[in-house]
């Protein structure tokens, strides 16, 4: 196995700083009992009388269920660890856990579900929009393209593959429109949208404010829909994010041009400008451009981080339906943090190195990362083979910057 291989390699065994409360997004008394509230919420409520050992010899933290053990171990330095014994089984329960309700979710211009388990667990659901051999046609502008549920899947196995680790764990899944859509939602204005289509497959298409209509609808095969199924991060009542513009922002104008696009000289500025002036947060926008232009992801406008640690943390890296759209042509533009501050971290430079090199070629060691997924094979080879490609450019403009 060339994933484990790439695991095991000093590079991705770096240690992460000494750990205090501080840094924890949640401090947890792993004695303390929690149970949930129902009313929907995602609030813990804790019963301080609880005992330190179950009658079955358990701690009350072995009965926490694990999306709440994947909540309580975020930390100032990422996002789960890189030896999570957790992420299978959070895996496993997104594509399989029963599911007892679904919403629309609120905002966005393309149809989104928040799918609620048993255990109180939630997910994001991106229903598929294009097969996966559909490239976004030449004459489409980044912010008309769909958004594409394979490409949530292979980002979040990319970014860990990248050892960035900043995208929530992402799993396909196929869905039943009929029993865990249709007949189990609230929401009224979902449930007005299902219609059934004139070859007898069942379609919705929900609310929003671009592509909800019913040229638009989702059909099940009759009601098979493929999908993404995101692990959702803490309620912003329990952790606050803060949401931040990206400098290199697109214009999203069918003519205009970003400031960046047309001064050379952009970075300075940026430099100059907090959080930029100081830190490691220039750097790891740097890291989102490399991840972005490997995907040929050109939608990222803003990115968040946990209000808690300030500005010494890591990006989170969310919305990543706009990547893996095109294969036969690279966006050269993504990468311009990077071409115009000729700035990037030693051990992202090392390890895209490493993801260069025939024992761990990160086409293969992504694509058998991707195995493993219920809608396997996630992407069409000539994504894969387009991975490499870039990752030679991205090595090549680091080439230039250190002959400048």
């Amino acid at each position: 196995s060339k994933l484990a291989a790439l695991f095991e390699h000093p590079l991705y065994n770096i240690p992460v700083p000494e750990m205090t409360e501080k840094d924890k997004l949640f401090v947890v008394n792993p004695m303390e009992k929690f149970s949930l509230h129902s009313s929907r919420s995602d609030e813990w409520v804790s019963s301080s009388k609880a005992e330190a050992l179950l009658p079955t010899g358990k701690t009350a933290y072995d009965t926490y269920p694990t999306w709440l053990k994947f909540h309580i171990g975020i930390n100032r330095y990422e996002l789960y660890p890189r030896r999570d014994p957790l992420l299978p089984t959070l895996l496993r329960d997104l594509a399989t856990q029963r599911i007892v309700s679904s919403v629309q979710k609120s905002g966005g211009t393309q149809l989104k579900l928040i799918m609620t388990f048993p255990n109180y667990g939630q997910a994001l659901f991106k229903p598929m929009k294009q097969t996966r051999d559909q490239e976004t046609p030449i004459d489409f502008f980044y912010f008309s393209d769909f958004e594409r549920h394979n490409a949530e899947i292979a980002a979040f196995h990319l970014d860990r593959i990248l050892d960035f680790r900043r995208i929530p764990p992402v799993s396909g899944r196929l869905v039943n429109i009929t029993k865990e859509i249709r007949d189990i939602t609230t929401d009224k204005k979902l449930a007005k949208t299902f219609f059934i289509s004139p070859v007898g497959n069942v379609c919705f298409y929900g609310e929003c404010s671009y592509y909800c209509s019913t040229e638009h609808a989702l059909c099940g095969k009759p009601d098979q829909l493929e999908g993404s199924m995101a692990a959702l991060l803490p309620d912003k009542t329990l952790a606050k994010r803060r949401s931040w513009r990206s400098p290199w922002r697109r214009s999203y104008h069918k003519s205009k041009k970003a400031e960046w696009e047309l001064n050379p000289n952009y970075c300075t500025q940026v430099r100059e400008t907090p959080p930029y002036d100081r830190g490691h947060r220039l750097l790891d926008l740097i890291d989102m451009a490399i991840l972005d232009f490997l995907m040929g992801n050109m939608d990222r406008h803003h990115y968040e981080t946990f209000e808690k640690f300030g500005n010494d943390t890591f990006l989170l890296h969310l919305d990543n339906g706009r990547g893996f759209g095109t294969h036969s042509r690279d966006e050269p533009s993504i990468l311009a943090p990077l071409q115009q501050c000729c700035s990037i971290k030693k051990s992202t430079y090392l390890r895209l190195q490493l993801l260069a090199t025939e024992p761990y070629r990160l086409s293969d060691v992504l694509r058998e990362a991707l195995a493993a997924d219920p809608l396997a094979p996630v992407l069409a080879e000539p994504h894969l083979q387009a991975l490499d490609r870039r990752l030679g450019k991205v090595l090549l403009a680091v080439g230039h910057c250190l002959a400048r």
